[in-house]
This record gives structure tokens, sequence and C-alpha cells, in this order.
């Protein structure tokens, strides 16, 4: 197979699982965003968190919250836990890496705010910490996952929300865990400002 061949078959297998993860994942993609929204209505919060690739998704949801996504509107109260690097390496050396992110939602959490999750695996220690503090703060937790859930699908409580990409490709799902936080971020700026379609 030559590039070509292999970046032509790459889209094929991206538009597949487009198709697949479309059909899957719709109606718990809207679901996750009436909850976000419903969330900000009440003056609530949306903290996000996850590692390397995942973090840089995290960061990116939570910097169009505050600033904007495709229409002009106020900014959102949303905080990107992977950003404070002095916080991050603080809490790793006094306790331990899994800590990182537990510890920052025990101290800005509070019942009613949403703790957005990004693991390919759904196997990210740090992670699994961080949806336990979040229940303990009375949080509601939304999960970006793929492969088969991770121990993270074990731990969600009911009215809790996974969006798991269908795939084992860790490249595949983050390229569509990015489509979903674009039509997250699309429908949570439809609600908000009443817009129809």
């Amino acid at each position: 197979m030559d590039h070509l061949e292999r970046i032509s078959e790459n889209f094929k297998l991206t538009i597949e699982l487009a198709i697949k993860a479309g059909e899957v994942l719709g109606p718990k993609i809207v679901q996750a965003s009436e909850v976000m929204t419903l969330c900000l209505l009440n003056e609530r919060k949306i903290l996000s968190c996850g590692n390397g690739g995942s973090a840089a998704e995290a960061q990116r949801f939570s910097g169009i919250m505050l600033n904007r996504f495709n229409m002009e509107r106020p900014g959102l109260p949303a905080i990107a836990l992977t950003t404070d690097t002095s916080t991050i390496t603080s809490i790793a050396n006094d306790y331990q890496y899994a800590d990182i992110f537990s510890k920052q939602i025990r101290a800005l959490g509070q019942s009613g705010d949403i703790l957005l999750v990004f693991s390919s695996s759904g196997e990210s220690h740090n992670i699994i910490h961080a949806i336990d503090a979040a229940h303990e703060r009375e949080m509601y937790i939304i999960a970006l996952t793929g492969r088969e859930g991770g121990q993270i699908a074990d731990i969600m409580h009911e009215n809790d929300i996974e969006l798991r990409v269908p795939s084992w490709s860790t490249a595949k799902i983050h390229e569509f865990h990015l489509l979903i936080v674009n039509c997250l971020c699309d429908l949570i700026d439809h609600q908000l400002l009443g817009l129809e379609g």
C-alpha cells in the first residue's frame, strides 16, 4: 500500500466509524448537552480533565465555554483542571499523580456541577479518582471514552452519561472525542440562545 492509498484507507475508516458512532451516540450526545445546559442555567459550572491528548480536549472545551464557539454569547463557567502546572506538580509531588484532579475537585466542585472527563481507554487512575471525588461532591459525570469503557464504565452512576466511541484505535477515539465536543458545544449554544434547528 502506497502513501496515498494509506491516507485514503484512513479517511474511509473514519467515515465508516462516523456513521456507526453517529447512530450509537447521537441520542446520548443530545442528553449530555441538555444536562450541561441545565447545569449552566442553574449557575453551576463544568470542570474538565484528561491526560495527554485528552487534556488538550478538556482545555479546548473549557476555552470554548469561556470564550465562544460559532456565535456570540456571554462566557460560560468552565474550568480545565489540566492547566495549572503549579497545582498539578504540587499534588503529584506531595501525594501521588493519581490525585492531581481529585484534590482539585474536592476544593472546587459543588453539588450540581458537572465533571467532564476524557479517557480513550477508560483506565486512567487519576480520572477514576476524579470521578470518585465528583460523586462525593454530588456532581454529575459526563465521560468520553472508547474501547469497552474500562473501569470508568463500571463506576458510573445512574444519572451519569458515558459517550463511548465504538473503536479500539486510540487515534480514532481522539478524532471522535473532538467531534463530540463540537456537537456538545453547538447544542449548548442553541439551547441557551433559544435557536431552532
